[in-house]
């Protein structure tokens, strides 16, 4: 049994959950276990007031939630654009700018950019400091890990019949 607890609330009208527990195993697998060892659930609710929020833990740094989002979306507008990061663009998750996100397009940048932007949340930053708030990391330090891990695990191979654990463009690994 997976040592991550998947708890589902079912999403309002039409909205769709575009990812599974099935699915969040599969990046989490892929991770060093040290990454993820503090997070006990992943949720999959309703509460990305429309789709401006994909994704957020839990106060107590321990759970994730990720939303269900609009049958029919674009997801350009939730592309980061820090400066100091090289700029990403939908064509990263096999989308192009202003028109509907393919569903494996959405699932992937659900799991390799929300996910793991989620995950370097839990991450602990400082230690030693006294706010429980400055010890994790915060928006800067979780981009990071995402766009760290996100290429890392793309650039290695990978058999999984699933389209969306794959980047753009990349045929599934012949094993």
């Amino acid at each position: 049994m997976f040592p991550v607890r998947f708890v589902y609330h079912p999403p309002a009208c039409d909205r769709v959950h575009f990812v599974n527990g099935d699915d969040v195993a599969v990046v989490l697998s892929r991770l060093p276990r040290e990454l993820w060892d503090r997070l006990r659930a992943v949720h999959f609710n309703d509460r990305s007031r429309g789709r401006r929020v994909l994704g957020y833990v839990s106060r107590g740094r321990r759970d994730i939630a990720l939303c269900a989002l609009p049958p029919r979306v674009s997801l350009s507008a939730a592309i980061r654009r820090d400066v100091g990061h090289p700029p990403t663009a939908p064509s990263h998750f096999g989308a192009a700018r202003g028109r509907q996100w393919p569903t494996v397009s959405v699932r992937r940048f659900m799991l390799y950019d929300t996910l793991l932007h989620e995950l370097g949340h839990l991450q602990v930053v400082d230690p030693d400091t006294a706010s429980e708030r400055l010890r994790f990391g915060r928006e800067r330090a979780a981009e990071d890990f995402a766009l760290a891990w996100r290429r890392r695990l793309w650039s290695q191979p990978f058999d999984h019949p699933d389209p969306a654990h794959h980047p753009p463009g990349r045929v599934r690994a012949q094993g």
